[in-house]
């Protein structure tokens, strides 16, 4: 990195305009993004990225479910001194992610903005600049921004430098991790932003429905296990918690899912606070980051519930370490 830190100017949406607009196509309700670059690290190195210390480095954003969920798994496995972390600005514009004095500089590359590691990767990359993504110090490029991928690297190749007791992603476990993952993330972890940009009132109704009735189904799951998969936390527990941890402040008002309040489910809510105990969890929150504007993909034509941002104490005790 240059010695000077280098900075973007401020956010600028009279001159750039929001982010989104040729980069997200929101014509059709929320489709999500393209995710290209999809390279893999493994211990052995056969996938042409070996795991080793010192070598790979995370830009994430703390407003970002999906970039926290990396910060989460990097803190559980023990690597902060094996692959390192940066964060961009919380806002953006068009012209998409960037480092500024709030959140710090790129201390690898000495980029402005985000979109310099796209290009240096893919020249002319026209398409989503997202968070979270793996860089390659020795390729000069992006390893990964397809954020499924790296909390499973993260998870499984760094054993050698990591804790290996931690086992988020057990081969025995794997066929119902992957199977509870392909849920959440369908229910879940994308549905308020189905709810929010859905196109018609059927399709919100619908995706309001679908979302409500995994809540319930998880909070069933969750009433006789500690965890989604038993008594320790796995990668299923690393996929699901970003969104609940999100759901009262930031979700639930902006897509008007439902009128009980995450702090309403008898489970959800002490398993809920049961992660927040834990460090990797907590420390990679900021609740401040929840209160963002109403985002531009917020279709207003359909009839939603109005529901207000809710605080709750995630400190209370949680009560279920007799599971």
């Amino acid at each position: 990195m240059t010695e000077t830190p280098v900075f973007a100017g401020p956010v600028d949406r009279e001159t750039y305009g929001e982010y989104g607009p040729g980069r997200i196509d929101t014509s059709n309700g929320w489709n999500r993004p393209r995710y290209p670059f999809q390279g893999r690290v493994t211990a052995d190195g056969s996938s042409g990225f070996r795991a080793e210390p010192g070598r790979y480095h995370l830009y994430l954003a703390w407003v970002c479910p999906w970039a926290q969920r990396t910060a989460i798994v990097r803190a559980l496995k023990g690597l902060q001194d094996v692959v390192t972390l940066s964060y961009v600005d919380d806002e953006r514009d068009g012209r998409g992610w960037a480092f500024r004095e709030r959140r710090g500089p790129d201390p690898v590359n000495g980029f402005a903005f985000l979109q310099e590691a796209y290009e240096a990767t893919e020249p002319g990359f026209p398409g989503h600049l997202s968070v979270p993504v793996l860089w390659d110090r020795v390729t000069g490029s992006i390893v990964s921004n397809h954020f499924p991928d790296i909390t499973l690297d993260l998870g499984t190749a760094f054993d050698a430098w990591g804790d290996p007791d931690v086992r988020l992603y057990p081969e025995e476990l794997r066929a119902e991790i992957d199977e509870l993952n392909a849920y959440v993330y369908d229910n879940v972890n994308n549905g308020p932003y189905q709810v929010a940009a859905a196109a018609t009132q059927a399709d919100h109704d619908l995706w309001r429905e679908r979302m409500v009735l995994a809540l319930e189904r998880l909070d069933t799951r969750l009433a006789e296990r500690r965890y989604l998969l038993g008594d320790a936390v796995t990668e299923a527990d690393v996929r699901l918690w970003p969104t609940l941890v999100r759901f009262d402040l930031l979700y639930n008002p902006m897509s008007g899912v439902s009128e009980r309040p995450l702090t309403d489910y008898p489970h959800l809510w002490p398993y809920a606070r049961d992660l927040y105990r834990i460090p990797a969890f907590r420390d990679s929150t900021d609740f401040s980051t929840f209160r963002v504007p109403r985002p531009g993909f917020v279709n207003d034509d359909v009839k939603r519930l109005d529901i207000a941002p809710r605080a709750a104490d995630w400190a209370a005790p949680h009560g279920r370490g007799h599971l």
